[in-house]
């Protein structure tokens, strides 16, 4: 396993979630007020067939980037919420209608969101564009 800051394992995650045309991406950095991980990637999608790729592929290039695995995954029946667990980053693959029921955001408002131009930077060596 590749050493790798729970910031730009973040990251990296956001920009492959949005090379495949993940929606409304948002990495909250909860780390000063939980012990559940350092940061929540969360991610939507229009589609259960949708949710399921995103989720195999965000899992396939972690393990070629970093030779890391999900230490955890949580998939609901339907496809319409995916977790995967990478002990200090937790990401949330979501259908526009769970994340609306859910709020994951409001109810980590206390958290601090991560600009998208940050995210950007920091992943710029990892995207499938860069050559």
């Amino acid at each position: 396993m590749k050493d790798i800051s729970s910031d730009k394992l973040s990251s990296t995650i956001a920009r492959i979630l949005d090379d495949k045309l993940g929606k409304d991406i948002s990495i909250l950095n909860i780390s000063k007020i939980s012990v559940l991980a350092d940061y929540f990637v969360i991610c939507s999608a229009d589609t259960s067939t949708q949710v399921r790729a995103l989720t195999s592929y965000v899992k396939e290039r972690i393990k070629v980037l970093f030779e890391r695995l999900p230490s955890g995954q949580e998939t609901d029946l339907k496809n319409r919420w995916n977790l995967l667990d990478y002990g200090d980053v937790v990401v949330h693959i979501l259908q526009k209608e769970e994340r609306e029921t859910y709020a994951i955001e409001k109810f980590w408002n206390h958290s601090f969101k991560v600009p998208q131009e940050k995210w950007m930077e920091e992943s710029e060596e990892y995207s499938e564009y860069v050559k």
